[in-house]
């Protein structure tokens, strides 16, 4: 029953979280209005990560049954909510598409629980298992392209992925959530299961981080309306690759205020890169397919906290010995540290400054 509530929730979220973002991209023209916006959006969602931290935790000191059905309350009040105040807007012939990409939905999601499956099970088995799924994630992908490419109404225009900035910013969206997400459950089993501190007081702990959900819509806009979205995108993947690492030497007599530099430049770093992808992976996308480029994002998005926690995992497990559980964390605390220089990277190919796409530039996206 919970790995069904699970995937309901997901396929729920699949369907929001790019309609939502939608909504926001054609609502306001491209600029600082709508990176404002988006920002806020950004904002919002930084806020329901950490208070929901926090939350869980009261949740769960009453009865862990309330953190299953507290969401159910609020999705109720939502909804309620969402159909009174969102306005409808009919639409158009141009709109609608012809069927849905059933293969290659099914294709692409296979060939991604495929990549998480073998690194979660990576420690357990034989090296020969490892690799044989592997190639059937790869063949899985190169069969989704193949659908695409033959479909009447693709899952995703390959085209659209020939935008350098689209592509750097999904890249950019995995190393983000794969880094933080990581780093965030090992911070819990350290705290919970090695310091044996209770469900409240780790969600008290990192509700620290929460301070991205204030900076998001008031500080960013104003560095992004300074330095552009790469920059600031790339700073916050250099601040979060220093946050990971000054968590590296922990040890079990570790005190909070020793893990504040870590807690505060962790907000920092996720206000600093969240909202600003989010505005580079819709921005010069047309107003037809904005739809499809939150798509993208939300699936990059889950998908990089998906790997960034089998990676953890996976690490954790490998390297823990009996009685050796920090070695286990601090072994698995590497792989954000990588993940966020991973991101710095990808963001750093596009440090040059560039001008305003042309009416020509964005037409040949569309082809």
């Amino acid at each position: 029953m919970l790995i069904t509530a699970r995937f309901v929730t997901g396929v729920a979220a699949a369907f929001m979280t790019p309609a939502g973002l939608s909504i926001i991209t054609t609502t306001f023209a491209e600029g600082p209005m709508r990176n404002k916006a988006l920002l806020v959006y950004a904002g919002t969602a930084a806020g329901g990560f950490s208070l929901g931290m926090f939350v869980g935790g009261l949740l769960t000191a009453a009865s862990w049954r309330w953190v299953f059905f507290a969401p159910v309350i609020l999705a109720t009040a939502i909804l309620v909510a969402g159909v009174r105040l969102i306005p409808r807007v009919a639409a158009t012939r141009g709109d609608r598409r012809e069927g849905f990409d059933l293969a290659g939905a099914v294709t692409i999601t296979a060939a991604m629980l495929l990549v998480v499956l073998t690194v979660v099970r990576a420690p357990d088995v034989h090296l020969g298992w490892t690799a044989t799924t592997l190639g059937a994630s790869a063949a899985l992908l190169l069969a989704f392209v193949a659908i695409e490419r033959r479909s009447a109404a693709p899952l995703v225009r390959l085209g659209l992925l020939r935008s350098a900035p689209l592509v750097r910013a999904n890249l950019g969206a995995m190393a983000l959530t794969g880094s933080f997400f990581g780093f965030q459950f090992v911070t819990v089993l350290y705290l919970q299961e090695l310091r044996e501190w209770s469900t409240v007081e780790t969600g008290l702990a990192l509700m620290l981080v929460g301070i991205d959900s204030v900076l998001a819509p008031t500080l960013t806009p104003r560095l992004v309306e300074r330095w552009g979205n790469v920059r600031v995108i790339f700073g916050g993947f250099l601040l979060a690759a220093v946050a990971y690492a000054l968590f590296l030497p922990l040890g079990t007599d570790w005190t909070y205020p020793m893990m504040l530099p870590t807690l505060i430049l962790t907000g920092l770093a996720f206000a600093l890169a969240y909202g600003p992808l989010t505005i580079a992976a819709t921005d010069g996308v047309a107003e037809a397919e904005q739809g499809v480029a939150g798509g993208l994002l939300n699936s990059s998005f889950q998908f990089g906290s998906a790997l960034g926690l089998a990676l953890v995992t996976a690490v954790n497990v490998a390297v823990t010995e009996p009685g050796r559980e920090l070695d286990g964390y601090r072994a698995a605390l590497v792989v954000p540290v990588v993940a966020a220089l991973a991101g710095a990277a990808v963001m750093a190919v596009g440090l040059r400054r560039r001008a305003p796409r042309t009416q020509e530039e964005r037409e040949a996206v569309m082809v």
